[in-house]
């Protein structure tokens, strides 16, 4: 195998992104060989012994990016989205099966929050995971929202062109403007509507935000699409690995 640059190997292996992996070999918390790292674009291969603040990095993490894992989950609600909960709560990676927990460091890309559901990715490359979490690359995240009754025209309006959420902690004080955010009806049943939302932006609760501060009344919310993947038919609490192809196109974005 080709030596590959020491930054890449830690951000692969989930130690930090890759801005971050060249921190802490300036820092000199990064050994090769038993050598502190003098420079974050060294080369390294499977055969070196690599340890960041004394702790041995498996040599399994520094296999190329076909070993790394990729995994599309279905979230159902009450499940958090978070590798462990100081409340005991169940997490994501309680729905994944013993031995992959146990041979990976798997790692939740973004969150959907307590009582939302839909896809999520779960991945051990830390490189794409930062590249994907980043708000420079701007990567699409479709939502399908229910909601109790009807949506007016002027509600989808507002979201089109941008609106301002009302300021909470931690927000500037006139409030967080958002994007333009694609919104269209799929269809209204029973009293009930269901939108398609497109966000490219991180802000915490969205669309939940968005919907409050229109009025609208949330039944359930779903993630479906996350830049080119898709959650197509995956039943709750279900997961399957990405394709070749679903892998690329993700860091083609």
């Amino acid at each position: 195998m080709d030596a590959i640059r020491l930054n890449k190997v830690l951000a692969q292996a989930g130690v930090a992104s890759r801005r971050g992996a060249d921190e802490l070999v300036f820092a000199g918390r990064v050994r090769v060989n038993g050598a502190v790292a003098e420079s974050p674009g060294m080369r390294v291969t499977p055969d070196d012994r690599i340890e960041v603040d004394g702790a041995p990095m498996p040599r399994k993490d520094l296999a190329a990016g076909h070993a790394l894992n990729y995994i599309l989950l279905h979230k159902p609600v009450e499940v958090v989205s978070t590798v462990r909960d100081p409340q005991g709560r169940r997490t994501v990676l309680d729905l994944l099966p013993q031995a992959l927990r146990a041979n990976t460091r798997l790692y939740p890309v973004g969150r959907l929050d307590y009582f939302s559901e839909g896809l999520l990715l779960l991945t051990d490359d830390g490189d794409l995971a930062n590249r994907l979490m980043h708000p420079r690359h701007h990567v699409p995240k479709r939502y399908e929202v229910l909601v109790r009754g009807d949506v007016p025209t002027t509600a989808l309006q507002t979201m089109r062109s941008g609106m301002t959420l009302p300021p909470q902690a931690g927000d500037p004080p006139a409030g967080t403007r958002l994007q333009t955010v694609p919104a269209r009806i799929l269809g209204i049943k029973d009293g009930k509507t269901l939108l398609e939302l497109v966000l490219h932006q991180g802000v915490n609760r969205q669309v939940r935000r968005m919907c409050e501060a229109l009025g609208l009344t949330i039944l359930r919310l779903t993630r479906v699409g996350l830049g080119s993947l898709e959650l197509g038919t995956l039943e709750k609490g279900s997961w399957r690995r990405l394709t070749k192809d679903e892998v690329q196109a993700l860091q083609q974005a």
